[in-house]
């Protein structure tokens, strides 16, 4: 178990996996539902302007951006949220659609040409053997 420092309260805390402490999951979770509610009922409105308006903390939402639990109709001109690669202005998640799809293809090149050699397939009909089996019947039980 590791004790490492929320991203969200800076506060250290023992992590089994993740990176924001318990009391701060919970309060995400509790916060999720009234942010929700605000940017669907305010679709074009600015992180700022739904942190003032719903009292949660912007660090909070920007974490349910990030981690795609929410979506802004467009996006985030303020630069609060901007893609992890190229920095362009995004409207959740962690990178715009343009450099998921370089990363995707740049894995899956190295993924097949990582493949490990086939083995070379015998042509039985060729060797000296037949493939045929040859069972001894007389010691059946």
């Amino acid at each position: 178990m590791n004790i490492i420092q929320c991203k969200i309260c800076h506060k250290p805390f023992h992590s089994i996996g993740g990176n924001t402490c318990p009391d701060c999951m919970a309060k995400i979770d509790r916060e999720y539902s009234t942010v929700r509610d605000y940017i669907y009922d305010n679709p074009n409105a600015k992180i700022d302007d739904v942190s003032k308006e719903t009292g949660v903390e912007k660090a909070v939402i920007l974490h349910l951006l990030k981690d795609g639990r929410l979506k802004l109709s467009s996006p985030d001109i303020g630069g609060a949220l901007v893609c992890y690669i190229c920095k362009k202005p995004i409207s959740s998640g962690r990178m715009c659609e343009e450099c998921k799809a370089k990363v995707a293809l740049t894995m899956n090149k190295n993924i097949e040409g990582n493949k490990p050699p086939q083995p070379e397939q015998k042509d039985l009909k060729a060797s000296k053997h037949t493939a045929k089996m040859h069972t001894d019947i007389s010691r059946r039980g």
